[in-house]
């Protein structure tokens, strides 16, 4: 393959600023502001896409997206198969990443932080609230298992939609959410001659520390 020289491309930043005052004590009350400009900008398809990054059983990272479903005073909440590879991960190591990124907003979180199940009446919930499509389409998929054709899961999707034509669809119980409680979260402002705002709010017990970084 040929050598592909991505040296000039570059940008300017210059939208916004950042200051550590801005955050105040409470860095979630932050970032809900910052998601709520992100989510209601209309360049912005789905503001709650988020990276986010394990350590597999590998012992290598692994940096997949998964969407933000809630926000609480108590972190960062997403839902996904526990017995996929990021469960098995996080299972393996709950210490996680999530990360942000708005390019037209020239702006990026990241966050680390301890990943909790969720209790069965909040994953409940939930998954009565997904499309019946989406239900089905959890009990369908052994996430991150090998399979030798997409005809596999198209059978079985076919097969369960008029099993299920007329009735609910229940939650598989390998099925459902964790809490990201952070414990640092990073603001990061573009800035010109890339000299970026960056300030770190780190959880110290019973109150955030929080200071700017140097770019």
């Amino acid at each position: 393959m040929e050598k592909k020289d991505l040296g000039h491309l570059r940008k300017s930043y210059d939208k916004n600023e950042l200051n550590v005052e801005d955050i105040s004590n409470n860095p979630l009350i932050f970032f809900e502001s910052w998601f709520d400009q992100a989510d209601k900008h209309p360049a912005i398809d789905e503001a709650n896409a988020m990276s986010l990054a394990t350590l597999g059983l590998d012992e290598f990272p692994k940096t997949r997206v998964v969407l933000l479903k809630s926000l609480t005073e108590n972190g960062f909440q997403f839902y996904t198969n526990y017995h996929s590879e990021k469960g098995l991960s996080i299972e393996h190591h709950n210490k996680v990443g999530l990360s942000f990124f708005w390019p037209v907003l020239e702006r990026q979180v990241i966050i680390k932080g301890i990943a909790e199940k969720l209790n069965a009446d909040a994953n409940n919930k939930y998954f009565s609230s997904r499309p019946k499509g989406s239900q089905l389409g959890a009990i369908v998929s052994d996430q991150s298992k090998v399979i030798i054709d997409r005809s596999i899961l198209e059978s079985k999707l076919d097969a369960l939609e008029i099993e299920y034509l007329n009735k609910d669809v229940k939650r598989p119980q390998h099925w459902g959410g964790y809490n990201v409680t952070p414990k640092c979260i990073e603001f990061w402002q573009g800035r010109p001659n890339r000299l970026h705002d960056r300030v770190r709010c780190k959880w110290q017990g019973s109150y955030w520390n929080i200071e700017r970084l140097a770019p």
